[in-house]
């Protein structure tokens, strides 16, 4: 007699978009883009000036950081006359943590 201690789920998972997760996987697979992210989480808005001194990089590497983060909608910026200023778009995140439970 074998036992097995895996079986499928009582209740089916939610149907979520595969691809919009892994999407949304890459885009926080990097430690600097999650510590960005926390960052802006828990300061609310911040200016790109204040992020480059999260992080010990180059500005450039912030910068493209920040693109891939806004690339997956997870924050986004706004100009005033010369600088951007970022902040986390809460639905978005709040999408990831649904499709992240639904697996």
């Amino acid at each position: 007699m074998t036992s097995s201690c895996c079986g499928p789920l009582a209740t089916p998972p939610a149907d979520i978009d595969i691809d919009d997760l892994a999407a949304l996987c890459k885009a926080i697979g990097h430690p600097a883009r999650l510590k960005l992210l926390r960052h802006l989480i828990r300061h609310g808005d911040c200016y790109f000036g204040s992020l480059a001194d999260v992080l010990p990089l180059a500005p450039s590497t912030i910068s493209k950081h920040v693109s891939i983060l806004k690339d997956a909608g997870l924050i986004e910026g706004s100009s005033d006359v010369q600088r951007v200023c970022y902040c986390v778009r809460p639905e978005r995140l709040a999408q990831l943590k649904e499709m992240v439970g639904a697996l």
